[in-house]
């Protein structure tokens, strides 16, 4: 039989057959292997199966719907994960075709169906000397039996659409739909030290040195970082050692070299022969030492990366694995959010009003210098920490292999955030104004004589100081401004909107949506842990914990410093609308202004010289308009987005843009937005349903519309220009469609 008529092949078999059928890593190695070089003996499953199980399954489909909502270059990051996530989950579940099962166990038993295996990804463009997609694609180490090696060999195929790997393909310029994966699996050789070894120094190629990296037990601990190696640094010309840097690891045992001089010189001899075999600067991974040295792979070292041209190559780093969200976890809740909390607290605390010009100026520019250090901080270390939800996300549906893909969301439930505390505090100021029922009425009719005027919120509370219950009830409305909303949105400030948050209180107070779910939401969630526990058994349990409780902890502070970065926002916007009223009372403003945070430089720089005369800030810059004709999209009647929760419910839009719109929503309001912020979350229960532009499964917004059974489509591009409010639409968070006009089937009832 004709070697490619098969869907497993032997290594030793591989080596006449094109790369493009068995990719980069299985034809290097079988090079290696017939030149001589030690490789662990394995099999290859050539893309022709791949290709099979995806027509057979019609994943081809899946992923053409997945891709196809729309354009790439308009997805964000979160959107590209939530797609990367179904085709996983789609993939998991997807039934391999007989003769492909039959081809790939027959080489597995061949092997040693009671080895331990190495379930590694071949994809074809894959260890090229122009792109290499290191670490993007999938390798599973310790698979053992005939259910763990079709599960792994799943997820290597799936990992060909990963989020990672798909905006790799895009920087490219690859096409993603004309890809195809091949598998290599190998016995797992199992030695007490491993590494990599570079034939060049990959970040300094013109400085003649070889690399050799080494760490205790597998490789894998090495390229995933969870040890520290110890590294030789070498001439290339003739293997002398110019620097030796011990691994960084717990015991003075473990601090000891793992390799001496001859194994030095045996594994810069292997980079001396592999470069000497291919022609290029070699990339290796081995194992063993002396006559045990075995190579586990060689590429090329890429000499042609891409270029980072806009934030979605930044997101390309940002998969740190267990060892990484450890640390991350330990020092963003023990030491940054609990920095950052102080740091808006002291902020608050801080009277400007009484300042001297130079102080106030003084004031700003420490303010500014803090937001851009704490704006610096998020991207650094709060933004890498918010994997953690999507490492759970892997790790739980991998061992549950859940019908729903986002099943996992349910162990999220819960969290005390601050979010929920002040929804909390704005749910017991509800419940006492149904108290209260004299005041409440008395409330209504007041905020409806003057909805069309801007009567200052003084004068409204002036009005009910002798009402029974109205005193009791504004100190801690007070309280709650204090505590909560002294937070900006946008460049608006919520404690200086306290109308708004009235009108939303009023709004809660006149659903039922408010009472508490609390009891029925931890047993849901003990429910879920439970099945998670089981399905990851006794042995892994330990670690299933850690990783749900890293989880848990960055979708919380994930929340939390949001509200906390814009609570010192708020207070730099309290010292620049200060330094306006100074400017306007002195009679130096050209032009009403509104504060903003890019003012603060020239709002110092004008303080400090009174005499300086009139002064004129920039314009705020126009919003670009839609470059999308809504009636060339409304006419077709529907917009495509995300499906985040689902539900079908109909209802009349409400846009949010500003503070000021926060309180004109009214219970039942289709809610549409840019994204739902942590400080507008307490509008999601009053919601009949959420239309946002950002699109992702794990945003505010669409997990706790889930949470709540509110249908949610996101990812819908331009969402807030091309509805108006009270337009009727028809959310369906099942197909991610969003339908403008009466439904369907009340126009069939009209017909």
């Amino acid at each position: 039989m004709d070697p490619l008529e098969r869907h497993a092949i032997p290594l030793s078999q591989v080596a006449d057959i094109d790369e493009k059928q068995i990719g980069g890593k299985a034809a290097k190695l079988a090079q290696l292997a017939s030149a001589g070089f030690r490789i662990p003996d394995g099999f290859s499953i050539p893309v022709g199966a791949y290709r099979e199980f995806i027509t057979a399954t019609e994943l081809d489909k899946v992923i053409q719907f997945e891709l196809g909502r729309k354009s790439f270059d308009t997805l964000r990051w979160e959107e590209i994960w939530d797609a990367a996530l179904r085709i996983r989950t789609a993939f998991q579940t997807a039934e391999i075709p007989i003769q492909v099962q039959k081809d790939i166990l027959k080489c597995w038993k061949q092997l040693g169906a009671q080895k331990s295996l190495a379930v590694r990804s071949s994809a074809p463009k894959e260890d090229s000397a122009q792109v290499s997609f290191a670490g993007l694609h999938e390798s599973y180490v310790g698979v053992r039996g005939r259910a763990e090696l079709l599960d792994a060999v799943r997820l290597v195929w799936a990992s060909l659409w990963s989020d990672a790997a798909l905006l790799y393909q895009h920087e490219l310029g690859l096409d993603p739909l004309h890809s195809a994966m091949a598998v290599v699996v190998q016995e797992l050789v199992e030695e007490n030290v491993s590494g990599v070894a570079f034939g060049v120094d990959p970040r300094n190629p013109a400085s003649n040195h070889s690399i050799i990296e080494a760490v205790p037990g597998l490789c894998q601990d090495l390229v995933d970082g969870i040890l520290d190696p110890d590294r030789w640094l070498l001439a290339r010309s003739d293997g002398r050692v110019i620097e030796v840097r011990p691994g960084n690891r717990e015991t003075k045992e473990s601090q000891k070299l793992l390799l001496d001089d001859e194994n030095v010189r045996q594994v810069y001899s292997l980079l001396q022969d592999v470069e000497q075999l291919f022609g290029w600067y070699p990339d290796t991974e081995w194992t063993g030492r002396a006559e045990r040295l075995t190579l586990l792979q060689a590429r090329p070292i890429t000499t042609s990366e891409p270029q980072a041209r806009d934030e979605k190559a930044y997101y390309l780093t940002l998969r740190p694995g267990q060892k990484r969200l450890r640390k991350l976890a330990e020092r963003v809740s023990g030491e940054l959010i609990p920095q950052l909390e102080a740091e808006g607290e002291k902020l608050a605390a801080e009277v400007v009003t009484t300042l001297s010009d130079n102080e106030l100026a003084k004031t700003i520019e420490t303010r500014q210098n803090s937001l851009e250090n704490w704006k610096q901080i998020y991207w650094d270390e709060f933004i890498p920490f918010a994997h953690g939800v999507r490492h759970l996300a892997t790790y739980y549906n991998d061992a549950v292999h859940p019908e729903d893909p986002y099943e996992f969301v349910g162990l999220l439930r819960g969290q005390s955030m601050i979010s929920t505390q002040r929804n909390q505090a704005l749910t017991d100021l509800a419940l006492q104004l149904r108290q209260h029922t004299g005041l409440l009425k008395r409330l209504n009719r007041l905020m409806q004589d003057t909805a069309e005027t801007s009567v200052p919120f003084s004068t409204l509370e002036a009005k009910l100081e002798e009402h029974p219950g109205a005193k009791s009830f504004f100190q801690e409305f007070h309280k709650l401004l204090d505590r909560y909303m002294d937070v900006s949105y946008g460049q608006d400030r919520m404690k200086d909107q306290p109308l708004a948050v009235l009108r939303n209180l009023l709004e809660m107070a006149k659903t039922d949506s408010i009472q508490e779910r609390e009891t029925k939401d931890r047993a849901d969630v003990r429910n879920l842990e439970n099945k998670f526990f089981r399905s990851v058994g006794p042995d892994r349990e330990t670690e299933a914990r850690e990783i749900l409780k890293i989880g848990r902890l960055s979708w919380r502070l994930r929340d939390d410093d949001n509200l906390l970065l814009g609570r010192v926002e708020s207070q730099l916007l309290r010292a620049i609308e200060e330094g306006l009223d100074r400017l306007e009372s002195a009679g130096r403003l050209e032009a009403s202004v509104r504060p903003n945070p890019k003012l603060a430089p020239m709002m110092a720089a004008a303080l400090r010289y009174p005499a300086g005369g009139r002064v004129e800030f920039p314009a705020e810059e126009a919003k670009t308009a839609s470059p999308i004709s809504r009636r060339t999209d409304i006419q077709e009647r529907q917009l495509i987005g995300q499906p985040a929760a689902p539900g079908l419910v109909s209802g009349k839009v409400r846009l949010i843009r500003n503070a000021t719109d926060l309180g004109k929503f009214q219970a039942g309001e289709v809610l549409v937005c840019d994204a739902i912020q942590p400080n507008m979350t307490h509008l999601v229960p009053l919601a009949g349903a959420i239309i946002e532009r950002r699109g992702g499964m794990l945003i505010h917004g669409a997990i706790i519309a889930r949470e709540m059974g509110i249908p949610c489509v996101n990812g819908v591009p331009n969402a807030a220009d091309l509805l108006e409010n009270g337009e009727l639409v028809t959310v369906d968070g099942h197909l991610g469609i969003v339908t403008v006009g009466a439904a369907e089937f009340d126009l069939e009832i009209g017909d």
